[in-house]
């Protein structure tokens, strides 16, 4: 029995005892098709006797095409269904595409806000304690490029405000020194005040209108209102403040492993391996890079 006639047969097969539909079909169709003619190009004669090495060859050939992740996944998955369908009905002994992965999807990073958008964000009016509260959300979050969990687990012995510096729990309970930018510094300034008025007894830096620790749902709430209300257009959420920060780090220094330190990555990228930089040279990137930094007076 020929390749082609294989083809036709598990395709019957498929129709008929596990009623797939005839575009799942097409698809099988298509992939298989392609799988048969890279075979034919490699002088590989009978399908039947392809081994992995084959396989993993045509992974390779599939990768050098350009194919995404997911269709080489579904190629996979077409023949490892064709060669189960083998063994099952024709003898063959084992599934050459057992065992055999596809590329790893790639990581789909947040979309980040450009430098206008977020100044746009950052100036909405009100002088009220809620507003500086908000305002010193945001600020921080674009600062120091802080995820939700680590801002809503501020505490007030978090703070350094003479020092510029911000201790992040981060994951894994693994703490790390951040720099504040001066923009942020008089915005936490300014809500530190109003919030020791309140409660001068709670730790907690981002406190409720009940005087609680604001939660992480309150904080993005906070966040998409302050946005509609200047006209930012974009879904906004927290990441989306710290991959800006993270973008326009690296738009402006080319230092990723200080942006890795400042972010709390073990690994920003699968390439890159983790460095320890000590705080010195991670204070010099920040005020030479980060848009709203302007720490030291001239």
């Amino acid at each position: 029995m020929n390749a082609s006639t294989q083809l036709d047969a598990f395709l019957d097969y498929l129709g008929s005892a596990k009623r797939l539909s005839g575009h799942t079909l097409s698809n099988y169709r298509r992939d298989l098709s392609r799988f048969l003619n890279f075979c034919e190009q490699q002088g590989i004669s009978e399908i039947n006797k392809a081994a992995s090495g084959d396989i993993r060859n045509y992974v390779g050939y599939l990768r050098r095409q350009g194919l995404a992740a997911s269709s080489i996944q579904r190629q996979l998955s077409a023949l490892r269904s064709f060669y189960n369908y083998q063994i099952r009905f024709y003898g063959v002994k084992a599934n050459p595409a057992a065992g055999i992965s596809a590329p790893k999807r790639g990581r789909k990073l947040p979309s980040s806000l450009d430098v206008d958008r977020v100044q746009q964000l950052m100036e909405f009016k009100g002088d009220a304690p809620i507003d500086k509260r908000d305002r010193a959300i945001m600020e921080l979050f674009y600062s120091s490029g802080l995820r939700l969990a680590e801002l809503a687990s501020l505490n007030l012995d978090d703070i350094d405000l003479k020092e510029g510096l911000v201790t992040v729990t981060g994951k894994g309970r693994k703490t790390r020194n951040v720099p504040v930018g001066g923009m942020a510094l008089n915005a936490l300034k300014q809500w530190l005040a109003e919030r020791l008025n309140q409660s001068p007894c709670d730790e907690a830096v981002f406190l409720n209108n009940r005087g609680e620790r604001l939660s992480h749902r309150s904080i993005e709430l906070r966040i998409k209102q302050r946005a509609t209300q200047a006209g930012v257009p974009d879904n906004l959420y927290p990441h989306k403040l710290r991959h800006s920060f993270a973008s326009h780090m690296l738009e402006s220094s080319g230092d990723l492993r200080a942006v890795q330190e400042l972010l709390g990555h073990a690994n920003l990228s699968t390439t890159q391996i983790y460095t320890h930089l000590d705080y010195q040279h991670l204070a010099k990137v920040y005020d030479n890079a980060h848009p709203r930094a302007q720490r030291k007076p001239k």
